[in-house]
């Protein structure tokens, strides 16, 4: 709803000025992305208890959860660019969330490396 609301001010705004709806994007994407987080504690505790269950490390789950985190930064960041009409800078933001995503995941990558060169072996 807050975002149908936010789309309806920013069209009927747009006309007057710009900047306006702008700024309504703004909020809007800003309470919708605290309205989220609420639910992502949810997910970070079924995370955290599927972690405790497993003979897995527990350093890969906090590895899965920045990289979730990144993801949802970077994708919060590049809406809001190409709404402003900054596509330029919104592809820049995708290309070091992807990298940054795959510097973070590199101890599971390797473990995975190491883990097909035993059994090949």
């Amino acid at each position: 709803m807050i975002g149908m609301i936010a789309i309806i001010l920013a069209i009927k705004l747009k006309s007057y000025q710009q900047e306006f709806s702008i700024y309504i994007s703004l909020v809007a994407c800003v309470l919708i992305l605290f309205y989220a987080i609420n639910h992502l504690k949810t997910i970070v505790a079924f995370i955290d208890y599927i972690g405790e269950n497993l003979i897995l490390p527990g350093e890969y789950f906090k590895i899965l959860l920045k990289m979730v985190g990144i993801t949802y930064v970077c994708e919060f960041g590049v809406s809001i660019c190409k709404d402003a009409g900054y596509h330029a800078i919104a592809s820049q933001i995708e290309m070091v969330g992807k990298l940054s995503i795959l510097v973070i995941s590199t101890p599971i990558i390797m473990a995975l490396l190491e883990t097909v060169t035993q059994i090949l072996q």
